[in-house]
């Protein structure tokens, strides 16, 4: 658990002259679920859109295993093994649920895993094996969520970043995303989770981070964090007494 695979470093990220994010330190260590929670607008989105290089850094770093990826696309981190599930899922909507999973391991040579891996992602959701042929911006926000997280997980990842995977479901849906995130979190993948859902995001996370106007302002065991009188005023709509 001491292997640091992602190390966020005085990052800082501006919409023209407004700083979204200014100034975040944080880490995940190997085998760690890390939630980073926060009231919206707070810089979540911001700071993982950073790091996977599809918002340019105004200042900090970014290192992945110990090396920077300023600079690096997209492509090349999912090459090297770290994908995201973004806010608002972004599958290939005229593709079908297979094609889609297929894209998830364009960086795959390996056709027989790719084909088990896909076997495998309609066993983790049987709901998109019954509609395998289906095309993908037909089906519901809840089975669009599933789709986007196998995907991203079709490529093998060792460091999964989801935002906001909750957003937008029914309850039983998101019990089942959450259900899902656990799941690869004890298969070994590490993963940083953005999530507006306080205290599902902590229930399963490791550790914990709060974000607000762009500043982390709390850091801790995620345990701890739920107990926290502040947390729970702030993010779990809890009265403190007094």
């Amino acid at each position: 658990m001491s292997d640091t695979v992602l190390s966020i470093q005085g990052l800082r990220v501006a919409y023209g002259g407004i700083q979204a994010v200014k100034g975040v330190d944080l880490d995940v260590r190997e085998g760690e679920l890390v939630a980073l929670i926060g009231a919206n607008g707070a810089g979540k989105t911001s700071t993982l859109k950073a790091v996977t290089g599809t918002l340019p850094w105004a200042g900090g770093d970014v290192q992945y295993r110990g090396k920077s990826i300023r600079g690096l696309g997209s492509y090349a981190l999912v090459a090297q093994g770290l994908a995201m599930v973004p806010e608002g899922r972004g599958v290939f909507a005229r593709m079908t649920i297979t094609e889609n999973l297929q894209m998830g391991a364009y960086t795959r040579r390996d056709a027989g895993g790719v084909r088990a891996d896909i076997e495998r992602m309609f066993e983790t959701f049987p709901r998109l094996k019954e509609r395998a042929d289906q095309l993908a911006g037909t089906m519901s926000g809840g089975e669009q969520q599933m789709l986007a997280m196998a995907r991203a997980l079709m490529s093998r990842p060792s460091l999964l970043l989801l935002d906001e995977p909750s957003m937008g479901l029914s309850p039983i849906m998101v019990e089942k995303i959450f259900e899902v995130v656990r799941e690869v979190s004890a298969q070994g993948t590490t993963i940083l989770l953005v999530e507006q859902n306080a205290r599902l995001a902590l229930e399963c996370a490791t550790r914990g981070y709060v974000m607000d106007s762009g500043l982390v302002t709390m850091t801790g065991p995620a345990k701890q964090m739920l107990d926290d009188p502040r947390v729970r005023a702030a993010y779990l709509g809890e009265e403190t007494p007094g």
